[in-house]
């Protein structure tokens, strides 16, 4: 009988396992392309970095919250804050590194883009030293987008998750897009899967339409 009963509670528990499998199975598929898993084991959330896992720092922010603020470093080395462009659209254009291509080519198409947009600002937001930034859009002939360095910001990375904790660019900050009404909420976010993709610039831009 005991043998029974435990033969029993085996099977039961492999059926478990079994829905708990086919449940994780069905809300993987269910998510838009392009998205990034939530992992369930604190590690953040999922993307892949040169054919690595790699995991962000904490939840990415959602649409309909409150943009948490936040400041960045510019070219002169002065603390600019989210809050200062409150009443306009704002795109966060979010990337690892300016010394990658398709870091680079993201500013390029959002400087490109960005011209036509009312009511707008682009901040481009990586761990590069301003200086470096301020060479690059200097070189490029890029002034519709402004530059800002996240090298100093422990605001930005405790509020928006998106530190890569692990992987080969630990400590870099995870390919993302952001936008932000002029109210201050969140309206827009895509968290780039692969970190080698860009972005969904079309998509990105609708929201600020």
């Amino acid at each position: 009988m005991n043998k029974y009963r435990k033969e029993k509670k085996i099977l039961c528990m492999n059926a478990v396992r079994l829905i708990l499998c086919a449940v994780s199975v069905l809300a993987l598929e269910t998510l838009p392309a392009g998205a990034a898993t939530v992992m369930p084991d604190g590690k953040g959330e999922k993307v892949i970095c040169r054919g690595y896992e790699a995991h962000t720092s904490g939840r990415m922010v959602q649409v309909g919250q409150t943009a948490p603020d936040f400041q960045a470093t510019n070219a002169d080395l002065k603390e600019v804050s989210l809050s200062s462009f409150k009443g306009k659209k704002v795109i966060l254009n979010i990337f690892p590194s300016l010394d990658t291509p398709t870091c680079a080519m993201s500013v390029r198409q959002f400087n490109a883009k960005a011209s036509g947009l009312d009511n707008t600002v682009v901040l481009c937001l990586s761990m590069d030293l301003p200086f470096a930034q301020k060479r690059f859009c200097t070189t490029e002939g890029l002034d519709n987008v402004q530059p800002l360095s996240l090298f100093r910001s422990q605001d930005f990375v405790k509020g928006y998750g998106l530190c890569l904790e692990d992987g080969p660019l630990k400590g870099l900050a995870a390919r993302a897009v952001i936008v932000v009404d002029e109210a201050g909420k969140v309206s827009y976010t895509q968290l780039v899967s692969e970190i080698s993709s860009e972005p969904d610039y079309d998509a990105a831009l609708k929201a600020v339409e």
